[in-house]
């Protein structure tokens, strides 16, 4: 007893839940008064409907849509909409050309944007490349660890100050070093592995050059804009980093570097219609570096096909490193072989070449080698799986799918409020059976269940509430039905902590011990129950998309706050009740009263310190000792007779041994031995049971030797 006393009171545990819930409901309110939260958790497009966009893709005439590019189209789309936080959304294809995009409520322009934008490939030169925080970010870190900002890669007030200053290559590439690997980049190789530049190629980069400038000359000369309008047979590359760094490192661009922060998710949904033909700042799919960027170069429709591989060695042979294959059309060869002219051979980052899609760079490689025959080959330090994922990004958006949009409706909900308000009262019957349930089985202890299962109804609306209103998350059907199950599995939760308390309470425990000890065996068996159902939900939501994905959602949510409930309600509350004289003598409406639980009366008394007399008794233990005795074939007038033969023995004994004491002197007897006054144990009355059974035999016998002698 001194070992439970001591331990921590209930009262703590109902303060941090306490605190918990008034925290959640102050920054709820606070979101309705300061910001866009609302009282009600924002439904999604089966309960309240939306907007339905229907796009086209727009190829040349003749050209066929495969599957795989439809599919990649669909992810690149999904990925947007997700990351702007809206949630529920539906994106699928329709036949074999369009794509339906069902958006729950009244999507903001900027998200219908990000639905209608084309997912475009393309290759930039690389003009710079360095840390993907924002430069805010970075000297906010640098203060806190005393470091200088002077070595860093983002842009510090030094570095801009020289970049404006810029004019050559050595100045330009101290913002980082020669061994740093830019997100996703590696190296270009020819695809044979031939690394060698042949003085070929070297006078056709020469050439090249003069017939850029040739045409530099005649446009400035002519004044058209359309002598200056770069088609497939202008003259590459359009940007060269060193020469043009008047045009990438204007104060708009540097701007929009330096507070471009590439580690924030939002930063990263693409979409974003970026001009072709000029210098642009974007971060890597990854979050792992920042680039500036040049002009186009290249368009992904001269991407022929791409696949992983292995690399190959100087003659030919295959190693076991993996590589992405590229191979271009007659166009994107000759255009890829100038610009890999002029940039192989040079410092990082000037040497390396861009590869864009729908706004984010996949990855950055460097050249190696001037790539005169359209295979080419991206190396680096990536395992066969990024590499064939990099090929599948690479191939699908080689066709630049351009979306028209062909509809844009407002639908009405596919299911409404009806079936949101049958799933509601099926969960409140569900609920009623629970506390039906509840009550009849464990009485006055059911009220724990009931107000427990209240508090984590609270605590689940409060916490769909802050979803909604931070997250963007939409309560669907499917969620409804993902809360009904959790909070039917909660009620599981306690029913285990009392069957538990039930079993130490007719092992002889006393109430208080009985909490104790079967919280400590119950709360295994819920948290392994527990980590078994999160394992589902987050198993089920990884894997799943749209509504099934709402519904493990708010299924994992309700395993969560079983479990804080059961720690900081269920078991505190037991521990009170424990302590108050209804639970603790163990009154019949308590639902913890050894007598109804089936406890022998010695293991009874010798928890408890007391006595049972019939008299005593309560109706349901009388009625269970009725059944005992019928099923061992006495009649309840046997088991009064036997009871009174059992008196009549005791008091015979008492008799004798009271004329044993007259005889013999008084001896300390300890207290234990003055157990019950009017009660005897089971042990004394099977053994009076057994004397009267003789006395009677022996009665039986003497009559039947009468009657002999008679005769």
């Amino acid at each position: 007893m001194s070992d439970i006393e001591e331990k921590p009171r209930p009262g703590l545990r109902f303060l941090w839940l306490t605190i918990i819930t008034v925290v959640l409901a102050a920054i709820i309110a606070g979101g309705v008064i300061w910001s866009n939260a609302t009282t009600t958790p924002k439904l999604a497009l089966d309960l309240e409907g939306g907007t339905s966009i229907i796009l086209e893709p727009q190829v040349s005439e003749g050209t066929d849509i495969s599957k795989e590019q439809l599919d990649q189209a669909v992810a690149i789309i999904r990925q947007r909409v997700d990351s702007t936080g809206v949630s529920e959304a539906e994106i699928t294809t329709q036949g074999d050309r369009n794509i339906v995009v069902n958006l729950p409520g009244n999507p903001d322009e900027e998200t219908r944007n990000l639905v209608r934008s084309s997912a475009q490939l393309v290759f930039r030169r690389v003009a710079l490349v360095g840390d993907p925080r924002s430069q805010e970010q970075i000297q906010k870190e640098q203060e806190k660890s005393g470091e200088e900002s002077g070595g860093d890669d983002g842009l510090s007030d030094e570095e801009r100050k020289r970049l404006e200053d810029l004019t050559g290559a050595d100045s330009q590439g101290d913002g980082q070093s020669e061994d740093q690997a830019p997100s996703g980049g590696g190296d270009v190789v020819n695809a044979g592995g031939e690394t060698k530049k042949t003085d070929e190629s070297s006078e056709q980069s020469t050439s090249s050059e003069s017939e850029s400038k040739d045409a530099e000359k005649s446009g400035e000369g002519s004044g058209s804009s359309d002598s200056t309008k770069v088609t497939d047979s202008t003259p590459r590359p359009l940007f060269d980093p060193e020469k043009d760094a008047s045009d990438w490192q204007s104060d708009k661009i540097i701007k929009e570097y330096t507070e471009l922060d590439c580690t924030n998710k939002k930063n990263r949904t693409g979409g974003q219609q970026q001009p072709s033909d000029e210098p642009v700042v974007s971060c890597s799919e990854d979050g792992q570096a920042k680039y500036i960027l040049g002009p186009v170069e290249l368009s992904g429709d001269h991407l022929a096909d791409a696949n992983a591989g292995y690399k190959s060695g100087p003659n030919g042979v295959q190693t076991n490193e993996p590589a992405v294959n590229l191979k271009f059309d007659n166009t994107g060869r000759e255009i890829f072989k100038q610009i890999t002219s002029d940039i192989t051979g040079k410092q990082q980052p000037y040497n390396q070449f861009a590869i864009e899609l729908d706004g984010l760079v996949l990855s950055a490689p460097s050249s190696d080698v001037v790539i005169t025959d359209g295979n080419a080959q991206i190396t680096g330090n990536f395992t066969l799986d990024q590499a064939q994922t990099l090929a599948d990004q690479l191939k699908n958006g080689s066709l630049p799918l351009s979306f028209q949009v062909q509809s844009e409706d407002q639908i009405s909900p596919t299911l409404g409020s009806n079936y949101l308000k049958i799933g509601l009262l099926t969960g409140l019957v569900g609920l009623l059976l629970v506390v039906v349930y509840s009550l009849l089985q464990y009485r006055v202890l059911g009220l724990v269940t009931v107000s427990s299962l209240v508090v984590a109804g609270v605590l689940t609306y409060l916490l769909l509430l802050l979803a909604s209103w931070r997250y963007g998350y939409r309560l669907s059907l499917a969620g409804v039905a993902g809360i009904i199950i959790g909070i039917g599995m909660a009620a599981d939760s306690f029913i285990v902590y009392f069957e538990r308390v039930r079993d130490e309470l007719r092992s002889g425990r006393n109430l208080l011990s009985a909490v104790e000890v079967g919280w400590d065996r119950a709360k295994r068996t819920i948290y392994a129950s527990k980590a078994v159902n999160m394992l589902a939900a987050v198993i089920l939501y990884i894997l799943a998309v749209g509504s099934v994905r709402g519904f493990a959602f708010t299924l994992g949510l309700t395993v969560i706050i079983d479990v804080l409930i059961v720690f900081l309600f269920t078991h505190p509350m037991l521990q009170f009740l424990a302590r108050t004289k209804f639970f603790g003598e163990g009154h019949p409406m308590s639902g913890m009263d050894p007598r109804l639980l089936g406890v022998k009366p010695a293991a009874y008394r010798g928890a408890l310190n007391l006595s049972i007399d019939d008299e005593d008794k309560s109706p349901e233990a009388k009625r269970r000792e009725k059944a005992r005795l019928r099923k061992a074939g006495m009649t309840a007038e046997d088991g009064s007779d036997t009871t009174a033969a059992a008196a009549a023995a005791s008091e015979s004994e008492e008799t004798s041994s009271d004329t044993t004491k007259a005889a013999k002197p008084k001896t300390a007897k300890p207290k234990a031995a003055k157990t019950a006054v009017g009660g005897m144990t089971i042990a004394e009355r099977k053994a009076a049971a057994r004397r009267a059974e003789e006395e009677a035999a022996a009665e039986d016998s003497a009559a039947a030797d009468g009657k002999e002698d008679d005769k």
